[in-house]
């Protein structure tokens, strides 16, 4: 069976793509990484745990990541991820602490070693900022070769972003960590704005969670419906949420949902367009291509299988 690590900054999408992963059959959710970004890490492992436990997965352990961006010494949540997150980053909706804690042994180290346990068997997704498989791989850098995949939720290549023009938010909590990522040669699937803005969730959706009538499912349902009023006032007209962090989890099961186009992909770092996700002109006529940058997905399909996959974990709790 696949195993998977997610890097998380848990708020509302990251909690459906833990969903996702806990419903697909196909694989095992070894471990979960925080990080920082719609809320604080320690936050973010606080809804890691709380969350895993309410769905019945009490066995997931969650790893502390770096938490802050690679050139700074702190971080506070942002103004906007507050308003579409909520202050505890699951739509302001409280479910119990869970009685466990943290593990005492570092992201890092935890990425590192579960590439050279699983191998190939081995994929990363990583729905927040790059630092923690950035500082992984900068560590070890032999992990790239190893592992059978990274999928990352961030960029944006051929629309706008969404924190700038030329910005999305998670490469624009740490352009050099994914900077250095996404040239290291390490074998990338970006999962950006050009396809997570596609795939929308409206309230028709919740209602058939809800339906369900477990504590789990209220809670998915009551969180979702604060996500989606919140694109209702920062994203008029969009029509629902957009699934960001749940479609990278899904590619990375099923690399089928998207068409891909090959990319030696950069960041800038410097500059007006710091934080820009776009193709490297001195790698341009390399062979190898190590990006794939997702820019075509297939909706229907994906939004039966979002809706099949969460529905089976949440309508097992009790």
């Amino acid at each position: 069976m696949r195993k998977f690590i997610l890097d998380l900054d848990t708020g509302i999408d990251d909690t459906l793509a833990i969903a996702y992963a806990l419903g697909s059959p196909e694989v095992e959710l070894v471990g979960i990484t925080a990080t920082y970004g719609n809320v604080t890490m320690s936050q973010g492992i606080r809804n890691d745990l709380a969350i895993t436990d309410l769905f019945g997965h009490a066995e997931v352990p969650v790893y502390p990541g770096l938490p802050h961006a690679t050139n700074k010494d702190s971080f506070e949540v942002l103004e906007g991820s507050r308003l579409i997150h909520g202050k505890n980053g699951i739509g302001d909706v409280t479910i119990p602490d869970s009685p466990r804690c943290q593990e005492v042994s570092s992201a890092v180290d935890f990425i590192i070693n579960s590439a050279h346990k699983y191998g190939k068997d081995l994929t990363y997704v990583a729905t927040g900022p790059l630092t923690n498989i950035a500082a992984a791989v900068k560590q070890d850098p032999s992990i790239k070769e190893i592992m059978g995949g990274i999928v990352v939720m961030g960029g944006a290549l051929t629309v706008t972003g969404n924190v700038a023009p030329w910005r999305e938010a998670n490469i624009s909590q740490d352009p050099e960590a994914a900077n250095a990522l996404f040239t290291s040669g390490a074998q990338c699937t970006m999962v950006g704005l050009d396809v997570t803005l596609q795939t929308l969730l409206t309230k028709n959706e919740t209602k058939q969670w809800r339906a369900l009538g477990t504590p789990a499912a209220a809670f998915l349902s009551d969180m979702t419906d604060y996500y989606i009023h919140a694109y209702e006032l920062t994203s008029p007209g969009l029509g629902g949420c957009g699934l960001h962090d749940p479609l990278a989890v899904a590619v990375a099961v099923d690399p089928t949902l998207v068409k891909t186009l090959g990319v030696n992909l950069k960041v800038e770092t410097d500059g007006a367009t710091r934080g820009r996700t776009i193709g490297d002109k001195n790698r341009l006529n390399d062979a190898t291509k190590t990006t794939q940058v997702a820019i075509k997905v297939d909706v229907e399909r994906f939004l039966h299988e979002f809706m099949t996959r969460t529905s089976l974990v949440v309508s097992d709790q009790q």
